[in-house]
C-alpha cells in the first residue's frame, strides 16, 4: 500500500463495490466474476483493518446483498437474511475452525464447547439466488428475495410457479407449526439452462451467460408467466423460525442445524440430499475435497462448500458480526471465471480443414492457469453471443475443459464496436473459406493448405495415433516450412542427415527422431485409422473398423451399406469412410504409407494377437489430474491397450493411481487408506513398459502442510 492513500483508495473500492452489487443483485447483469468482486471487498477488508478510522457501520465489508429494485413490493425480514464470510484455503478453513473452537472452550457451562471435535454441517454452496419462504398454518403466504439482508422484494406470485416449492406442507394439521419460515436458494438446473440456449439458438436470439443469471432474472420478473416458462428449481438450506405443531413451542424440539433440515424435508420442501453432519474440521476438508472433485457432475453450479455447526445452542452462543455469523462460512472452489479484454478474433485451421475462430485475450489467471487464448467454436457462437474485438469478456474453465468465451459485459463494450464478421478467405493459404450446407462449420477446401498439412501430420505422431516420441508442433512446422515434408506418409522417407543442421536438431536428436518413426510402422490398423484424420473416425471408432476387417485393404473396398452395419460406425461414419478412401489424392497418400512398410494388418488378420505387450492384462489403474504427455483419454487408452481397465474410481483392486497436476482429493485419500500406489507420470511410462510399479516416492496429498 506504499504511496496510496488509504482513505481515497477506500472511497474508490466501495464506489466499485456498490456499483457491482447493483449490477448483480439488482440488474442481474455482473461486469465481474464474482473471484473478482470478492478481491475487491477483502481489499476494502484489508485498509479497515489497518486504519479502523476509516471503517464504519454502513461499508460494504460490513453489509450484505443490495437494496430492492423498486421493481416489486418490498419485504422486511423478522429474521435478517445475511451473508457468510469466505475461506479460499485448507489453513484458512483450519483457522476459522480454531477461532470457532476457542470461542466455544471461552464459553464455559452448558453453551461450551462439548468434548471431542465440533459437529459441523456441510452443504454444496449452490450458485443461485437466496429465497426465503413463509407458511402460516400450513399455506405458503409470502416469498422473498434477500435484498439488502433486512428487506427484501416480494416475487410471491413467481415462485408459485415453481413446481418444487409447495404450496402447503406434507405434515398433518395435528403437527403443523402455525408459523414456518425457510430460507434456501433458486437456480436453474444446468440440463435447463442448456436447453434455454438451445431454444435462444434456434430463435436467433441471444444467449443467457450463465445459469445464476438466468435463475435470477427468471425470478424477478414482472409476469409470473415467463418464471414458469423457466424450469427453476429450489433447495431449502436453513429452518429461520417454526412456531408450535412438529417444532413445538418456540421450535424448542429442534435442537440442531441437522434436525432442522429433517423437518424442513418432512414439511415436503427439497433439501439436497449431499449435505452431510460430520466430526471435525479433518472430516470437514475431506468432504470439501469430495465436493471439489464431482462439482461437474452435478445439474447445478456450485462455487463452493457452506459450512456450519450443528448445534443451534452453540450458533446462539456464538452470535454473528453486523453482516454474517461466525458459526458458518464458504469455502470457495478456485475461482473458473474471470473477467479479461478480447484483443482480437482470429481463425485457425485444422487438420480436417475446418475453420475455428478463437479468441486472443489479454492474459489472465483462471482454474490456476494462465489463459491468453480461448474458443469460440464456430460462426454462429460468434453471433448469438455477439462477442467483439475490444469487449471486456467472461471467460471460463471448467477443469480439464478447454477455456470459453461465456459472454460480453456490455455494458463496458467500446462505442462503436463493429460486430464481428466471419473472413472470406483462409489465413493459412488465401484460399476460399466454404461455409457446408446444413453445417455450422466453415471449411478450408485447399486440400494444399500448408495450414492443414501441418495440423494432419502432427495429429498422426500423435500419443493417441501413431505415437512419434519427439514430433511435435514446432517440428512438424520446420519440416513442413523447409519443404522435407508434405504429407504424413513423407515422414518415412526421412533420414537424420537429411534433417541435421536444422534448428533443434543435433546429430543425437536427428538420429532419434528418424528411429521414433521408424517405430511407428508397427502400431496396426486401428491407430492408422486415427492417425489418417478421417472426419468423425476417432480411437473408439478406429478400433471397431479394424476389428471388422482383416487389413487396410478390406476396408478400403468395403461398400459404404457394409461399413455402416459396423457397430458403432452408421451412416454418416460410413460415408465419411467412403469419401475419405475414395479421393485419389488420399489413396495416392495410403500407397506411399504401403510403399514405406507401414502396417496395415488388423489384430483380426494376425489370429487375435495384440500388437502391444499385454503388460496391465487383467489389472486397473486409475488416472486423476493432468497428465503433461497424455490427454485423459490417451492415457486410459493406453491403459485399455496394454490389456489393463482405467475406472474412474479407486478400490482394493486397483494396482495404482496415477497422479497429474491438480488431483482429485478423495481418490487420493482412497487410494491411500487402502494402500494403493500413487505413481508420478514418469513411473506410469515404465508402469506401461513393464507391467511393474517403479520404486517411487508417492506425491504428496493436496492441501498437505505443518498445520494440518
Amino acid at each position: 500500500m506504499s504511496g496510496v492513500d488509504p482513505a481515497g483508495r477506500a472511497t474508490e473500492l466501495r464506489e466499485q463495490i456498490e456499483h457491482h452489487r447493483r449490477r448483480y443483485y439488482q440488474e442481474d447483469a455482473p461486469e465481474v466474476a464474482d473471484v473478482e468482486y470478492d478481491e475487491l471487498v477483502g481489499e476494502l477488508a484489508a485498509i479497515e483493518a489497518a486504519h479502523p478510522e476509516l471503517a464504519f457501520e454502513g461499508s460494504p465489508t460490513r453489509t450484505v446483498g443490495a437494496p430492492p429494485s423498486g421493481a416489486f413490493a418490498e419485504v422486511r425480514h423478522e429474521l435478517a437474511m445475511m451473508s457468510l464470510d469466505n475461506v479460499m484455503s485448507f489453513e484458512e478453513l483450519v483457522a476459522w475452525g480454531q477461532r470457532v473452537e476457542r470461542s466455544l472452550a471461552g464459553l464455559g457451562g452448558e453453551d461450551g464447547a462439548a468434548a471431542g471435535p465440533a459437529r459441523f454441517v456441510c452443504e454444496p454452496k449452490i450458485d443461485g439466488l437466496a429465497l426465503s419462504l413463509r407458511y402460516e398454518d400450513g399455506e405458503l403466504v409470502r416469498a422473498a428475495t434477500r435484498g439488502d439482508g433486512r428487506v427484501g422484494e416480494d416475487v410471491t406470485a413467481n415462485v408459485r410457479t415453481i413446481a418444487s416449492v409447495p404450496e402447503r406442507l406434507a405434515l398433518p394439521d395435528e403437527e403443523l407449526p402455525r408459523r414456518l419460515e425457510v430460507r434456501g436458494e433458486v437456480y436453474l438446473p444446468i440440463s435447463a439452462f442448456e436447453e434455454l440456449n438451445r431454444q435462444q439458438a434456434e430463435t436467433g436470439q441471444r444467449l443467457f451467460a450463465n445459469p445464476r443469471n438466468s435463475a435470477a432474472g427468471s425470478l424477478r420478473q414482472k409476469d409470473p408467466a415467463v418464471t414458469a416458462s423457466r424450469p427453476l428449481s429450489f433447495f431449502a438450506y436453513q429452518l429461520a423460525a417454526a412456531d408450535g405443531g412438529a417444532a413445538g413451542p418456540e421450535g424448542a424440539a429442534v435442537g440442531s442445524h441437522s434436525a432442522a433440515l429433517e423437518l424442513v424435508r418432512r414439511c415436503g420442501l427439497p433439501v439436497n440430499p449431499l449435505i452431510e453432519a460430520v466430526e471435525g474440521l479433518e472430516a470437514v476438508y475431506a468432504y470439501c475435497a469430495r465436493a471439489l472433485e464431482r462439482r461437474h457432475e452435478l445439474d447445478y453450479d456450485i462455487d463452493g462448500v457452506v459450512v456450519k455447526l450443528d448445534e443451534l445452542a452453540l450458533q446462539r452462543a456464538l452470535g454473528a458480526t453486523s453482516h454474517a455469523p461466525r458459526w458458518a462460512v464458504a469455502y470457495k472452489f478456485p475461482p473458473e471465471e474471470r473477467t479479461t479484454v478480447l484483443e482480437a478474433i482470429l481463425v485457425s485451421i485444422g487438420r480436417t480443414g475446418r475453420a475455428t475462430p478463437f479468441a486472443k485475450l489479454r492474459p489472465v489467471v483462471v482454474a490456476g492457469s494462465t489463459v491468453g487464448l480461448a474458443s469460440l467454436h464456430n460462426e454462429d457462437q460468434v453471433r448469438l453471443k455477439d462477442v467483439r474485438e475490444g469487449d471486456t469478456v467472461i471467460v471460463r474453465k471448467a477443469g480439464d475443459v478447454i477455456p470459453e468465451v461465456v459472454a460480453p459485459v456490455l455494458s463496458q463494450r467500446p462505442a462503436g464496436a463493429p460486430a464481428w464478421r466471419f473472413p472470406a478467405t483462409c489465413p493459412g493459404c488465401g484460399g476460399p473459406l466454404v461455409r457446408l450446407d446444413g453445417e455450422s462449420d466453415t471449411y478450408c477446401v485447399n486440400l494444399d493448405c500448408p495450414a492443414q498439412q501441418v495440423q494432419r501430420i502432427i495429429h498422426f505422431a500423435s500419443r493417441g495415433a501413431m505415437d512419434v516420441e519427439g514430433l511435435g508442433e514446432s517440428r512438424v512446422t520446420l519440416l513442413v516450412a523447409t519443404g522435407r515434408v508434405a504429407d504424413v506418409a513423407d515422414l518415412y522417407g526421412l533420414e537424420a542427415s537429411s534433417i541435421e543442421g536444422l534448428e533443434g536438431f543435433a546429430a543425437l536428436s536427428a538420429a532419434n527422431l528418424v528411429a521414433a518413426i521408424d517405430a511407428s510402422r508397427q502400431r496396426g490398423l486401428a491407430r492408422l485409422l486415427v492417425g489418417l484424420s478421417i472426419r468423425h473416425v476417432g480411437p473408439t471408432v478406429a478400433t471397431s473398423l479394424a476389428a471388422a476387417v482383416d487389413g487396410l485393404d478390406e476396408l478400403m473396398a468395403a461398400e459404404e451399406a457394409t461399413l455402416a452395419t459396423v457397430e458403432g460406425v452408421g451412416s454418416t461414419i460410413a460415408a465419411s469412410v467412403a469419401a475419405f478412401f475414395g479421393s485419389a489424392r488420399n489413396r495416392a497418400v495410403v500407397e506411399k504409407l504401403r510403399g514405406a512398410g507401414v502396417s496395415f494388418a488388423s489384430a483380426r488378420a494376425t489370429g487375435g494377437r495384440r500388437l502391444l505387450e499385454q503388460t496391465l492384462a487383467g489389472r486397473s489403474v486409475v488416472v486423476t489430474g493432468t497428465l503433461a504427455g497424455f490427454t485423459r483419454e490417451e492415457a486410459e487408452g493406453a491403459i485399455s491397450e496394454r490389456g489393463g481397465k482405467a475406472p474412474g474410481s479407486v478400490s482394493r483392486r486397483t494396482l495404482a493411481v496415477v497422479v497429474g497436476e491438480e488431483p482429485g482429493a478423495s481418490k487420493l485419500a482412497k487410494a491411500e487408506q487402502l494402500g494403493v500406489a500413487l505413481l508420478d507420470e514418469a513411473g506410469f511410462v515404465t508402469l506401461l513398459e513393464t507391467g511393474e510399479l517403479p520404486p517411487v516416492e508417492p506425491p504428496p496429498p493436496p492441501g498437505a502442510s505443518a498445520s494440518r
